[in-house]
């Protein structure tokens, strides 16, 4: 049992770094290929936390506490959101065009309007706290992991929680994919029954096509502090004044009361702060790494909010998939609808959907499988679920407490 705060953080880095190692082993991509590495990343420190490797503390109100894990959280979490954002290049998103714009957020209001609707079709089922669950989820569904966690905190979402989501994300996220795949064999029987306008597609690879990759450069000792100096002081400043506005705002919108609070206030900053560094000079770091020590801080993270849960919390994982799976019809209905509405190509459609609902790993495959050369549409699109996935995470969070109440 470990009880001293730098041997939980070296246990959570040695978990972290043992999942990252196994992913890159050849021998066992085919493991990785259906369970994805945040799932590992989540799953062993819970597994560890059952095991009773960490010691538990408790409140003088009886509850458990975890000083070391929400240290990790608070202050973690904010700095890799603003080292992931700061690469993102808005122009080359809103370059693709109003009807790709426009079918990626029908793709997104499906997924807001869906997850009120299952809390009123399920809600019998599930717990009283589920809608922090659907919120989190949410955030993925709109973007990715990384809006996911931010979410999650964002409204504090329980650990037990979590993983029924992280569980419920990882198998209906993948067999959605698997669809949208098979349906490819079918675009050219849609495209005519949808009048398609087919000439868009290679307007959206030229357009695509035109904002290639930056140079990559070796990662220094420089680049590296200064990446932290820059992400401790957007931390640092997101949870200084998150307090204050969350004030402000609730004064001016009392009803926000028990929805948004600091923390959420401080999610939403340190998501600003790094869009508004992404277009000035500090964007260059991308080409250092910025967003792989990111994403290696956001592993921590999620390890570490892993380690707050136990297997038991995975009880409620079953009828979470089938809320799942009436949340993400909802979103299929939605933009079959807008590309109806719109003459969308088919390859369009799925492109936003998966760039909805899987993010920038998986999006751009789906998008080269239904059309060649149009993996760098797929890329961008999911930037832009990256970008406005916790901003609509949030909004969605606050009508599922709202028809929880109900």
């Amino acid at each position: 049992m470990i009880n001293d705060p730098l041997g939980i953080i070296a246990v959570l880095l040695v978990i972290e770094g043992l999942a990252l190692y196994a992913a890159s082993m050849p021998r066992l991509q085919w493991l990785f290929k259906y369970v994805p590495f945040m799932f590992w990343v989540y799953f062993l420190p819970m597994l560890a936390n059952t095991a009773g490797m960490f010691q538990a503390q408790h409140n003088p109100a009886g509850r458990i506490i975890t000083p070391v894990q929400d240290a990790v959280v608070t202050y973690c979490l904010p700095a890799s959101l603003v080292l992931l954002l700061i690469n993102v290049d808005i122009r080359a998103i809103f370059r693709l065009g109003a009807v790709a714009l426009a079918v990626m957020a029908a793709g997104a209001m499906g997924i807001i309007v869906g997850g009120p609707a299952v809390m009123l079709i399920f809600g019998h089922w599930l717990p009283p706290d589920m809608w922090k669950g659907i919120g989190a989820l949410s955030g993925s569904w709109m973007g990715g992991s990384a809006n996911m966690i931010a979410v999650s905190k964002g409204i504090e979402t329980p650990p037990e929680i979590m993983g029924t989501i992280i569980v419920v994300d990882t198998i209906i996220a993948y067999s959605w994919m698997a669809m949208l795949m098979l349906l490819a064999g079918r675009q050219e029987r849609f495209d005519r029954w949808n009048h398609s306008r087919m000439g868009m597609l290679d307007e959206l690879r030229r357009r695509a096509a035109a904002e290639g990759p930056g140079v990559s450069h070796p990662i220094t000792l420089r680049h590296i502090v200064l990446m932290f100096s820059i992400a401790s002081a957007g931390c640092a400043i997101a949870i200084r004044f998150s307090s204050s506005l969350s004030d402000w705002v609730l004064a001016a919108m009392p009803k926000l009361a028990g929805m948004i609070g600091p923390t959420t206030w401080a999610i939403i900053l340190a998501s600003t702060i790094g869009l508004a560094l992404s277009m000035t000079p500090v964007r260059r770091l991308e080409r250092f790494g910025a967003s792989t020590v990111g994403y290696g801080l956001l592993y921590l993270v999620l390890a570490a909010i892993g380690s707050r849960a136990n297997l038991g919390s995975l009880a409620g994982a079953p009828v979470m998939v089938a809320v799942g799976l009436t949340w993400v019809i909802i979103h299929g209905l939605f933009l079959l609808a807008a590309g109806r509405l719109l003459h969308a190509p088919l390859a369009l459609i799925a492109t936003a959907s998966q760039a909805n609902i899987g993010g920038t790993a998986s999006a751009p495959v789906v998008a080269e499988v239904y059309q060649t050369g149009l993996a760098p549409v797929g890329l961008l699109l999911a930037v832009l679920g990256n970008i406005a996935g916790t901003y609509l995470g949030i909004c969605c969070a606050a009508l599922c407490k709202m028809v929880s109440q109900w």
